[in-house]
């Protein structure tokens, strides 16, 4: 089986009183992605300090700073060769994992100009045992795009719980967002069953997963104590309209109709009795209409037999 290593874009949102929160983080999970470095590089000096209060074990991934893809085109002119040269110093810093570089369809690169270009990048970039992770987000490359890739050792950066890489590597390295507007989702259990189950095939020596919603850290912490333990803690203190109430109840606004509310809550999932589920499958089994309030809604649900049954 591989091994998994669980983790976040990022530790500045997981609190807990009276803690570091990147220590805190350090003690929850096993990697981190440095999503802030896409928009700006730290300090070496920062780098250092983080390094310095995590475990040894503890591991890190960098994303490639932006403007070396969308202003410089992966083009190795004197300017970008200055900022890859700190991303290296900073990956060698953090002794990273990974670093991640995302080519969009807002890249300037031409895609007649892309293998020339990555296997141009692929073949400078050194940051001793740091691997590069390509990802590509509306741009379908070249078959010659995934074997220099291949060939330079670089991986096939995926979401896994939408997408498989191309070809195999021992490493799989995963940003995960789901099927949602941006980063706005929240995975179920059959949902991170199956990560889980594609991550750990033996093809791959290590898999990393790097969850990005805006329900990151309760994503990852979820497959991480299913992973560790077989079973997920439960996400409410109440099951089935009892949860849906919790869930709701953070910013749920009314008066509201179905449509609206699948769209803006639909998204979430709550806790029924033995697994966590969609709050879209029951949504969008509510008759039309408005709701005036959650205890309306409520009412709703409780009256009609059927609403909370997973068919």
């Amino acid at each position: 089986m591989s091994q998994i290593l669980i983790g976040a874009g990022g530790w500045a949102y997981f609190k807990l009183p009276g803690i570091d929160s990147l220590e805190a983080y350090s003690q929850a999970f096993d990697f981190v992605e440095l999503n802030s470095s896409y928009y700006e590089l730290p300090a070496n000096s920062s780098a250092s300090d983080w390094r310095k209060r995590v475990p040894p074990d503890f591991r890190f991934s960098l994303r490639c700073p932006r403007i070396i893809v969308d202003s410089y085109g992966l083009k190795l002119l004197p300017g970008a060769r200055g900022h890859l040269e700190r991303l290296e110093e900073v990956c060698r810093t953090l002794e990273a994992e990974v670093m991640t570089v995302l080519i969009g369809a807002s890249s300037p690169v031409e895609e007649s100009e892309l293998s020339v270009r990555l296997r141009e990048f692929l073949g400078t970039f050194d940051a001793d045992e740091t691997v590069v992770a390509v990802e590509f987000r509306g741009v379908r490359p070249s078959k010659e795009v995934f074997d220099i890739m291949k060939e330079s050792g670089a991986v096939h950066c995926v979401d896994l719980s939408s997408d498989e890489p191309r070809y195999q590597s021992r490493l799989l390295y995963s940003r995960l967002f789901g099927n949602g507007e941006a980063n706005v989702y929240e995975f179920d259990d059959g949902e991170l069953k199956e990560i889980r189950k594609k991550a750990s095939e033996p093809k791959f020596e290590k898999s990393i997963l790097a969850f990005h919603g805006v329900r990151m850290y309760r994503d990852a912490g979820r497959v991480k104590s299913f992973i560790e333990k077989g079973l997920f803690p439960k996400i409410t203190g109440g099951v089935g309209v009892d949860s849906i109430r919790e869930v709701l109840s953070e910013d749920a606004r009314f008066p509201t109709n179905k449509s609206n509310l699948l769209k803006d809550q639909g998204w979430k999932v709550f806790q029924e009795t033995g697994e966590v589920r969609k709050i879209s499958t029951v949504l969008e089994k509510l008759p039309d209409g408005e709701y005036n309030s959650l205890d309306d809604l409520l009412t709703q649900l409780r009256s009609q037999q059927g609403l909370l049954s997973p068919k």
